[in-house]
């Protein structure tokens, strides 16, 4: 069975840009199983519906600040999009800070920001009868795992220099190294495999969940699930970030602790 019908399919013009789109990107099979591979256009469309409403809110936040003045401090007394983003902006700050320091909280906003605004909103699709979140395909989730596992070592590096990959001894003494660089490495390759199947397994069985029971009974009855299926949205947004943010922290502040056991040593 095919991927469900969604609000996209009734845009005029959709299908034949998939059929299009078809005829050049889909693959007759997947790997190296000899099972054919869903094609769809779906998660892009709506990933493109993601951005564009994360633009909004954040050219809508950026407005009214740049006004400067009490405009710029003081929240409108109607709940916008400004409203909104600021909140989830204070909540990651807040999840930050007590992690990572102030400084570094304030210095990684812009990317844990970004991540948990396209993350609890294209999460949020998955309430929404005739949306399909992209955060249930594994393309999305891979790419922002990766994004997430490349930039780890890239701030590794460009903070601490060559000697962040001093980590990948585990702290143990050069005679460890063949043992403990192995076991590291897999450590490391790990973290991009566990936030994409986290992200994509709990999102897919709550989508259906939700879909489901909005099929057989659309009214009254899918209420509790919506409400089990907010709390999966923000609990799903809250553990990918937390888990970048711990990342973050740990790869920026490895000088830190070598410098903490050289102090320990001479003593």
């Amino acid at each position: 069975m095919g991927e469900e019908t969604t609000w996209f399919h009734l845009l005029p013009g959709v299908q034949n840009l998939e059929h299009f789109a078809r005829h050049y990107l889909a693959r007759t099979t997947m790997g190296v199983q000899a099972f054919p591979s869903q094609f769809s256009l779906t998660h892009v469309l709506a990933t493109v519906l993601v951005l564009l409403f994360v633009t909004l809110g954040a050219l809508a936040f950026n407005s009214a600040v740049s006004k400067g003045g009490e405009a710029a401090l003081v929240p409108p007394p109607r709940f916008s999009l400004r409203n909104l983003f600021e909140m989830l902006t204070d909540a990651v700050l807040g999840i930050a800070e007590p992690v990572m320091g102030a400084e570094n909280a304030r210095r990684f906003l812009p990317l844990i920001g970004t991540l948990a605004c396209f993350i609890f909103f294209s999460n949020a699709l998955a309430l929404i009868p005739g949306f399909v979140p992209p955060t249930t395909t594994l393309k999305t989730n891979a790419a922002l795992a990766l994004t997430v596992f490349v930039l780890t070592h890239v701030y590794g590096v460009a903070y601490n220099g060559l000697g962040y990959f001093k980590q990948f001894l585990g702290h143990a003494p050069a005679y460890m190294a063949p043992l403990m660089i192995p076991i590291e490495i897999v450590s490391h390759l790990a973290r991009p495999l566990s936030l994409m199947l986290r992200l994509l397994g709990n999102m897919v069985a709550d989508h259906k969940v939700v879909f489901s029971f909005f099929t057989l009974i659309p009214l009254i009855v899918p209420v509790p699930f919506l409400i089990l299926g907010t709390l999966v949205v923000i609990i799903q947004t809250l553990v990918f970030c937390l888990l970048t943010i711990v990342y973050i922290s740990g790869a920026v502040a490895q000088d830190d602790h070598g410098d903490d056991h050289a102090h320990e040593g001479h003593h």
